[in-house]
């Protein structure tokens, strides 16, 4: 099944998750510590958190600095890759719904798969033959380059982990995306002693 029937199919735990995880994999572009989503990924765990939500992404926000207004997810700036990339994770928190409805972490889900789909394309060294991600997302993975074919990889298997166990999905789904997380962080640090 294509990440894009996946995330039509996710219920509205599976989507926060999915659109968590993927920020969750694009921290180190923020500046912010591995544990600063942790009060996000423990309000998932039960329907009570989805009350703190709100308060929660504010206060991630306010430990991240910046201004979060939404914005496009073009990933079209004309800024050097890493300055593109660290935009679209500053739009994806700033996507984040402050009210977890259904219909909210859906848009929101969709956005930042394509976002961290761009985020890894942008960074990596060897170039993605695809015209898009959007190919990537619906199936279509010929001559993907390794980083891109990596997150595509780790989107799928949270959403499945959260379809298939339920909140006992969430423990998984994080191991995945701190696995992500480490592999993005040496992107950007290998990036920077290059520069350096």
């Amino acid at each position: 099944m294509s990440l894009v029937e996946l995330i039509g199919q996710a219920d509205e735990r599976g989507l926060a998750a999915s659109g968590l995880a993927c920020l969750d994999r694009c921290i180190p572009l923020l500046g912010g510590d591995d544990e600063v989503l942790r009060p996000l990924w423990a309000g998932l765990a039960d329907d009570a958190g989805a009350a703190e939500w709100g308060e929660r992404l504010e206060q991630v926000r306010g430990k991240l600095g910046g201004e979060f207004g939404a914005g496009d997810f073009s990933g079209s700036g004309s800024g050097s890759g890493e300055d593109e990339a660290v935009l679209l994770a500053r739009r994806m928190l700033a996507a984040a719904p402050v009210e977890r409805s259904p219909a909210g972490v859906r848009v929101w889900a969709d956005t930042c798969s394509v976002a961290a789909l761009r985020i890894h394309r942008l960074l990596d060294p060897l170039k993605d033959a695809g015209d898009s991600v959007d190919a990537r997302r619906e199936g279509r993975t010929e001559g993907m380059s390794p980083l891109v074919a990596a997150e595509l990889r780790r989107q799928i298997t949270v959403l499945e982990l959260l379809a298939g166990h339920g909140p006992a999905g969430l423990r998984p789904a994080l191991e995945v995306s701190t696995e992500g997380r480490r592999v993005l962080r040496a992107v950007v640090s290998r990036r920077s002693r290059r520069r350096g």
